[in-house]
């Protein structure tokens, strides 16, 4: 029988497991579970099993698993010709965790064409709370000293799991994930979560890949050693494209 409803997790349960993601819905794709809290123990639970939070301010939290799942590995990374040319001028400064909270304010803010956004006051205070333990973490994009770009998300063993990217300037965005991709893979991190396709992220080299496979990638790369010195390092940020 096809599962017609999300499953419902108690949030006065004591316990941070999760349903195994093949029980996840395929309409609407992936939505796997409504209900329990924002805590860091149930969020870090979550992205360990391939499982994220997305849901709009009059919603539940809502718990996402879609399969396919979209992915770039480091080593894929496409940088076209004209994002060549603008990261080798080094018109931007680039930082890592310098100002979090700015970021993940900017990337709430509505976009062209939308009405609202799904990064809630909860969500946004407990991916907070997530950076001041070290599980989150921040690329900062900045124009002449001004914030123009960045992006947010988490990084669990060898695993970075993007959330959100803003963009004030052409390419700002780009930039910021660009060296990211870059700083990432000198680390030794081997896979970098994109969660849902986009044309934008295809252009830079993220690839659709089952959700099982997905998992496997998981269950090594998370469990490896956690990565704990978040600044670029100054060679890389230098170095041509």
């Amino acid at each position: 029988m096809i599962r017609q409803h999300p499953i419902w997790i108690n949030p006065a349960d004591p316990g941070y497991d999760f349903p195994d993601v093949s029980l996840a819905l395929r309409e609407p794709e992936g939505l796997l579970a409504v209900g329990g809290d924002l805590s860091t123990e149930r969020i870090l639970s979550a992205y360990r099993h391939g499982i994220f939070p997305w849901y709009s301010e009059e919603q539940p939290i809502l718990w996402w698993s879609p399969d396919p799942r979209t992915v770039l590995f480091p080593a894929a990374l496409k940088v076209s010709r004209s994002l060549r040319k603008t990261l080798n001028q080094h018109r931007f400064q680039l930082t890592l965790d310098t100002a979090f909270k700015d970021v993940i304010t900017a990337c709430a803010e509505p976009r062209a064409r939308s009405f609202g956004t799904w990064i809630t006051g909860e969500m946004a205070a407990a991916y907070c709370d997530l950076h001041a333990q070290g599980f989150a973490h921040s690329v900062e994009c900045r124009l002449d000293d001004c914030l123009v770009g960045g992006l947010y998300g988490l990084a669990i063993g060898r695993v970075f799991f993007g959330e959100s990217m803003f963009s004030r300037e052409p390419d700002a965005s780009k930039a910021a994930f660009c060296h990211l991709v870059r700083q990432l893979a000198a680390w030794g991190f081997g896979l970098i979560d994109c969660q849902v396709y986009s044309s934008h992220l295809a252009s830079l080299g993220a690839e659709e890949i089952p959700r099982s496979r997905f998992v496997q990638h998981l269950d090594i790369l998370c469990n490896a050693n956690q990565h704990t010195d978040w600044n670029f390092d100054a060679g890389l940020l230098t170095k041509p494209w």
